[in-house]
């Protein structure tokens, strides 16, 4: 190879980390906006409160002081509660088994964003591009039917093999995810087993854009080979 040809596979690498970085901020800036559904929900609210106080003292008569500082109270109390709690609640393993087959992929990744403070930094680039990956077939699975054999294969990997190789990997105490075992850390299982989880969802959304449901049926065996009893308790 000459010097030529290493500076444009040099260039060719950066233009492609410029994207997938790109495209990451790109789907951020797309998620439903958590924040202003709170605010709006604590307009409401406190609008509610207000309009209802109006009209008992307008049908009724005047609070008073102390009926003024216990509506001010119910407001703060009100306004606190809904800031704090998330706008939908957050998924579970648990519940991303019970989802549908089209909302599995935007709820899974609600999932991974917050399993991002457990994860090495390492996973967490890999963990955006299995986010750009469910971005893609999320789309495509609204075409597919919940009692095919191709969207079992779909909600395996997604709602069930990956929340709990991740669940696996987060049981192991931080300060043995760096010694070997196996001739392998349980940070090194970790990128394994999401780089090939990110190929194998790029595969499924290749079958589904070609149709090719027969194929894409018989896939349920990557991570139950290749990590069977490592990936799901990598030190257990």
């Amino acid at each position: 190879m000459t010097d030529i040809d290493r500076q444009i596979a040099r260039s060719a690498e950066l233009i492609n980390r410029v994207d997938a970085r790109s495209r990451r901020s790109e789907r951020r800036r797309h998620r439903p906006n958590d924040i202003g559904t709170r605010v709006a929900r604590i307009a409401i609210a406190d609008g509610a409160i207000l309009l209802t106080t109006i009209i008992f003292a307008l049908a009724i008569g005047p609070i008073g002081l102390l009926g003024a500082v216990a509506v001010m109270g119910l407001m703060m109390a009100t306004t606190v509660a809904l800031a704090v709690f998330p706008a939908t609640p957050l998924p579970t393993p648990e519940k991303l088994r019970e989802v549908s087959l089209k909302a599995l992929p935007q709820q899974t990744e609600r999932w991974l964003d917050t399993q991002r403070p457990a994860l090495p930094a390492p996973a967490i680039t890999l963990i955006d591009q299995i986010g750009l990956r469910l971005d893609t077939l999320g789309p495509q699975l609204a075409m597919l039917g919940e009692d095919e054999p191709a969207a079992a294969e779909v909600r395996k990997l997604v709602g069930e093999q990956l929340p709990e190789f991740i669940k696996g990997y987060t049981r192991v105490p931080p300060e043995l995810r760096r010694v070997e075992r196996n001739g392998k850390t349980p940070d090194a299982q970790l990128l394994d087993g999401l780089r090939l989880i990110e190929n194998e969802i790029g595969e499924m959304t290749t079958q589904l854009a070609e149709g090719d449901l027969d194929q894409l049926a018989t896939r349920g065996r990557f991570l139950e080979i290749k990590y069977r009893g490592d990936s799901a308790d990598p030190v257990g």
